[in-house]
C-alpha cells in the first residue's frame, strides 16, 4: 500500500519554476483527492532599509499577491479542481515553507520550485529550497520539469 498525500503545501513567487511546482502539485493532488495550499511569503528582510521599511508597499504587495492567486486560482478550476487556498506571510520564507506553515496546516508534502539563483548567490543568500529540504519534517518535492517532465 502506498501513502496518499492529504495536504500540499505549493510555495509560489511569481516564477515559472514555481508555476511548475503549482500545475504538478494540482495533478498529484487530483490523484491523492488531497488540498493544495499556495503560499506566499514576503521576505521582509527585502523591504527594510538601516531606518526601518520606506514607502507603503504593503498595499502594492497584496494586490499583487491577489492578482498571483487569483490566476492559481482560475488555472485550477480550468483543470477541475477546487481544493485549493491560499495565504499570505511576511518573514523568513525559508522557515515558514519549511516549519511554520507544515506544522500550522498539517502539511505533508511540499512541492517546490527549483532554485533559479547561481552558485555566487547561493552562497551568499542561499537556496530556500536548499533549506527547506534539509529542515521541512514532511516530504518534499523538488520540481524541475513540466507536466511532460521537459526541462523548460
Amino acid at each position: 500500500m502506498f501513502h496518499e498525500y492529504s495536504k500540499i503545501l505549493v510555495p509560489v513567487d511569481g516564477s515559472n519554476e514555481a508555476r511548475l511546482a503549482f500545475e504538478k502539485a494540482i495533478e498529484v493532488a487530483k490523484r491523492n483527492r488531497a488540498q493544495v495550499l499556495i503560499a506566499h511569503i514576503i521576505d521582509t528582510r527585502v523591504l527594510q532599509t538601516p531606518t526601518g521599511f520606506e514607502g507603503n508597499f504593503n498595499e502594492e504587495i497584496q494586490r499583487q499577491t491577489e492578482n498571483l492567486f487569483q490566476e492559481y486560482r482560475q488555472y485550477a478550476q480550468e483543470h477541475d479542481f477546487n481544493d485549493i487556498d491560499f495565504v499570505l506571510e511576511y518573514g523568513s520564507p525559508k522557515v515558514y515553507i519549511s516549519k511554520n506553515i507544515p506544522k500550522d496546516y498539517q502539511i505533508d508534502l511540499i512541492m517546490m520550485g527549483a532554485t533559479g539563483l547561481n552558485a555566487v548567490e547561493r552562497l551568499f543568500i542561499g537556496s530556500v529550497s536548499e533549506y527547506v529540504i534539509r529542515n521541512a519534517s514532511c516530504d518534499v518535492l523538488v520540481v524541475r520539469t513540466d507536466l511532460e517532465n521537459q526541462r523548460q
